[in-house]
């Protein structure tokens, strides 16, 4: 239950929801076919203007590459969402109106705003509430795309957490990093010919930041990651949420400092650290609470009046004496079901509100009424509660999600070189353009 996914979102989709309203029809052709379905011109426009109008609202209109470039960034982003949300079509992943009026309120929580203040601020952003809604529900369609063909793949075991305590003591210190990054992507069936194009690349890009061009133009316009519109800027992130090998990389800079070109599975990266802060987490004594659930998700076969219904039954069985665990191993959607839905000792913002509030409620053994929650209707079970330094196990929770996430990120990227790989994609940009 990723507690960062909904504040995150929020400043993504306004950042990309602020819909520029054109003075005259341009013909809508089609710039890119993939597989069976088309994006048109006007999508890409609408993104595109988008784009570049929440930039000019930041203060980063200068860090904007030339529109030609822009728009090739824009489409091959549309391109990777479209294969994305065909896939989840196909694989049944439906996000219907309750999970979605569930999301849009977290968001509003999460940035403390009223509904309806979360109204006027996407109102102010120049786009409809309907159209904020069905961007919402494609960003958590991805999000479930991702979790049930990636994340819930990854595991790190005991023995991988011990030996990344033991021999990178400096990645749990608390310390924050504001990053940003160039990726140069190595092309799909790289050859000699496409490897020369490369180091090409790569040496103009040097030959900027040697030459004292601003980091935040140079991605703006050079890099292939999708954050590039940004400037590269991967905004404050702690080392267990840094991608792949920079958290080794930042630890070595000062602010300000870039690294030299560096080589990875997904192609040359530059990373320069633009700020650095400490916090006390690991200082801190938290009151730790160790609960199980039961956990059922809504779908075409199942809907939010049966999801509730079977989980009253299960209570009713529960409070007359059946086994938690051994109901929550038969029924159970959540990977904790082999381990009859323990979910461990949760600290506070472990969990999304939704779960987190009802959960504190509960007194030790008591079983909640169905609960609902982005990830669908659960009953929850609290075991025990105790007090807890977080020196040592947050050490040992900050190692596993350091090693999760780097695992998850590299097998994201793989995945998305793959589903691209077995894709038909055909760009008509230029053709469009003529």
């Amino acid at each position: 239950m990723n507690r960062f996914f909904f504040k995150a979102f929020f400043s993504v989709v306004l950042a990309c929801s602020a819909m520029a309203q054109a003075a005259v029809t341009e013909v809508d052709r089609i710039v890119a076919i993939v597989n069976s379905e088309s994006i048109t011109s006007s999508q890409l426009r609408d993104r595109v203007a988008r784009v570049r109008q929440n930039l000019q609202k930041q203060g980063k209109g200068e860090q904007m590459p030339p529109m030609e470039m822009l728009e090739r960034q824009i489409l091959e982003q549309l391109v990777m969402e479209r294969v994305q949300l065909q896939l989840a079509r196909n694989a049944s992943i439906l996000v219907n109106d309750d999970v979605l009026d569930r999301a849009v309120n977290l968001i509003a929580s999460n940035n403390r705003f009223t509904l309806d203040q979360l109204r006027d601020a996407v109102k102010s952003d120049g786009i409809t509430w309907d159209r904020f809604r069905e961007e919402v529900r494609t960003e958590v369609t991805l999000n479930r795309l991702r979790e049930i063909e990636v994340d819930n793949k990854v595991a790190v075991s005991d023995a991988e957490v011990a030996n990344f305590i033991r021999n990178h003591p400096e990645a749990l210190s608390g310390t924050e990093y504001r990053v940003a990054h160039i990726l140069l992507r190595i092309p799909e069936n790289l050859d000699e010919q496409k490897m020369k194009v490369l180091q090409t690349r790569a040496d103009k890009v040097l030959s900027r930041l040697r030459a004292g061009e601003n980091f935040a133009k140079i991605a703006a316009d050079s890099s292939d990651a999708p954050d590039n519109v940004r400037g590269g800027e991967l905004g404050w992130l702690d080392r267990e949420r840094l991608p792949g090998f920079y958290a080794d990389v930042v630890a070595n800079l000062k602010p300000g400092e870039t690294s030299p070109p560096l080589q990875s599975s997904a192609g040359l990266h530059v990373i320069k650290l633009l700020e650095k802060r400490e916090n006390n987490v690991a200082a801190q004594t938290v009151e730790q609470t160790h609960a199980r659930h039961i956990l059922l998700k809504t779908s075409e076969l199942l809907s939010d009046i049966e999801a509730q219904a079977r989980l009253n039954a299960l209570r009713e069985r529960i409070i007359n004496g059946a086994d938690f665990a051994e109901l929550a191993k038969a029924s159970s959607a959540d990977l904790s079901a082999a381990r009859g839905g323990d979910l461990g000792w949760l600290n506070p913002g472990d969990t999304v509100p939704e779960f987190e509030k009802p959960m504190n409620e509960l007194a030790p053994n008591q079983v909640s009424v169905p609960i609902r929650s982005p990830f669908g209707w659960h009953l929850i079970q609290v075991l025990e509660r105790r007090k807890q330094n977080m020196g040592e196990e947050f050490r040992r929770n900050m190692a596993r999600s350091i090693l999760r996430n780097r695992k998850a990120e590299e097998a994201y990227e793989d995945w998305l070189r793959q589903l691209r790989d077995e894709a038909y994609i055909e760009y008509k940009l230029e053709e469009a353009n003529e």
